[in-house]
This record gives C-alpha cells, sequence and structure tokens, in this order.
C-alpha cells in the first residue's frame, strides 16, 4: 500500500475540493496512517461579529481533515462522504491560524469513525472537537 505524504494531500485539495473550501487556503501539515494534521491560516472572510472564527468553518475544518485521515489508511483517495458530525463548540476561536488534528477510531468496509480536535496555533487547549462518521462507497467494478 502506497503511503500518502503531506504533499500528495495538498495536491487533492487543490484538485479535488468545492472551491469554497479551497478558499479556506488550509494548509495539509502532516499525515500518517490513519492521521492527519491541518492549519488553517487566519482569513478575515470566516470571522463573525467579535473577531471570532464562524463554527461552519471549524465544521468544514473538521470534516476536511477527516478525509485525509481516512486516505491515509488506504493509500489512496476514494470516494467518501460524510454520514454523520457531531461538533461540540467549547469556546470561542480567536482570530488566527487554527489546527485541527484527524484521525481514524476504527476503520470498517463501508464506515469509517473518527474525531477530529481543533485548537488555536501555540495553545494546546481545544477550541472544538468533532465525531465524524465517513461513509465509503462500494467501487464500481472496472
Amino acid at each position: 500500500m502506497k503511503k500518502l505524504t503531506a504533499m500528495d494531500c495538498q495536491i487533492a485539495l487543490k484538485r479535488g475540493f468545492a472551491p469554497w473550501i479551497q478558499a479556506l487556503d488550509l494548509k495539509v501539515e502532516d499525515v500518517q496512517p490513519g492521521k492527519a494534521r491541518l492549519r488553517m491560516p487566519a482569513n478575515p472572510a470566516v470571522l463573525r461579529v467579535g473577531d471570532i472564527v464562524c463554527g461552519q468553518a471549524l465544521m468544514a475544518l473538521a470534516d476536511t481533515v477527516m478525509v485525509f485521515a481516512v486516505a491515509s489508511t488506504m493509500g489512496e483517495f476514494r470516494p467518501m462522504t460524510t454520514a454523520t458530525q457531531n461538533t461540540s463548540f467549547l469556546r470561542p476561536a480567536p482570530a488566527g491560524d487554527l489546527i485541527v488534528e484527524g484521525r481514524v477510531i476504527k476503520s470498517g468496509r463501508s464506515l469509517v469513525f473518527g474525531e477530529a480536535i481543533i485548537t488555536a496555533a501555540g495553545n494546546p487547549e481545544p477550541i472544538a472537537t468533532a465525531t465524524l462518521t465517513l461513509s465509503l462507497p462500494p467501487l464500481k467494478p472496472g
């Protein structure tokens, strides 16, 4: 099985993700089997009143990191979709770089369970946590 690198994932991010996710300017910092870490640079477009990062951006960040964590367990990118995401917002996300770490908890043939933890760069206290289930549709023959 091929081992995905951070560069493989950065290229996939530019080629295969929606334009609004690309606009977050995410940086893939690390990818290991079953794990991934992304950085979302400070972005005034995702701030709401009080210079707090909006929850929608945090949820997208958690969802995106899990795509890379799941792909890293397979050594490749294949179709997948989020079946469930439960996000807990623990404290306001300050303007500035955010870090998200995602990891696969259990991987099956058609479902993968994982978690993501979002922190502010330089502060290990969680801002938000998410548990996610991703569905892997059957591969079409041929």
